[in-house]
């Protein structure tokens, strides 16, 4: 298994959406590296990392995500999921609770069954398993920059591209479908950590309403929304994404 790693302090652990891997976390390794020990691992399915069996599901990577953080000497962290990695972030919470210390959840989902709907799940998990098939050009002219950033130029649309074209379709789909399939709306009523939601305010794929929701659900939970930020908002704007990170894990308190 893959992994980035710098700094030192408490650690700050960072989890990558789908299509993306720790390469998406560039700007938060170089921005937050003075407060904190921060990690980013590619997930199973995703950049350096091997490829999951097939019916690995979103237990299966919290799992393996607690026996990653076993193998670099981190008991307990600071988790900052995005996206599908917020996803993990809240499955990981819901098994092992005593090792997060704060959360926050960017950009992301309750699943797109819970967040979105039955019917928007299926239609959005029949177009990744489709278009998972194209040749690795045109997927990415499908999916950067349009799905992931509000305006971007060309320096971070070619940045995401080269992320983007190193994706696993094998992992892509199994990713894609364990968002599909989750609904994580009780869980997120249980939560007892604190929690920032960080959305950007231009998201087009899980929009502010999703945050908005969120934030009704979860006791405490403090919601920032980046100005001129799309879905991948901690490249979109990064340095209002790690400032939001930093007060955050640097003034709440842990039980």
């Amino acid at each position: 298994m893959a992994y980035r790693s710098t700094g030192s302090g408490p650690p700050l652990v960072l989890l990558h959406g789908f299509l993306c891997d720790s390469r998406a976390w560039r700007c938060q390794l170089e921005g937050l590296a003075e407060d904190f020990r921060v990690i980013a691992w590619d997930a199973p399915g995703a950049g350096e990392s091997s490829d999951p069996p097939e019916g690995f599901t979103l237990t299966d990577w919290a799992d393996c995500l607690a026996g990653f953080l076993d193998a670099v000497g981190v008991v307990e962290a600071n988790l900052v999921g995005l996206s599908w990695g917020g996803l993990l972030a809240q499955e990981f919470y819901r098994l092992y609770p005593s090792r997060v210390l704060r959360l926050v959840l960017a950009d992301t989902y309750a699943g797109w069954k819970g967040s979105l709907g039955d019917e928007a799940a299926r239609q959005r998990l029949e177009r990744c398993e489709r278009e998972s098939r194209l040749a690795r050009d045109e997927f990415v002219a499908r999916w950067v920059p349009v799905e992931f950033f509000a305006a971007a130029g060309a320096e971070l649309t070619a940045e995401m591209a080269a992320v983007v074209s190193d994706f696993h379709p094998a992992g892509f789909r199994l990713m894609a479908e364990s968002l599909a399939e989750a609904d994580t709306t009780d869980l997120l009523e249980q939560i007892a950590v604190p929690v920032l939601l960080l959305w950007g305010d231009a998201d087009r794929r899980s929009p502010v309403d999703i945050a908005r929701h969120f934030g009704s659900l979860v006791s405490g939970g403090e919601l920032v929304v980046i100005p001129e930020a799309g879905h991948v908002s901690n490249m979109d704007k990064p340095e209002e994404f790690n400032a939001a990170v930093r007060g955050f894990c640097q003034t709440t308190e842990v039980g």
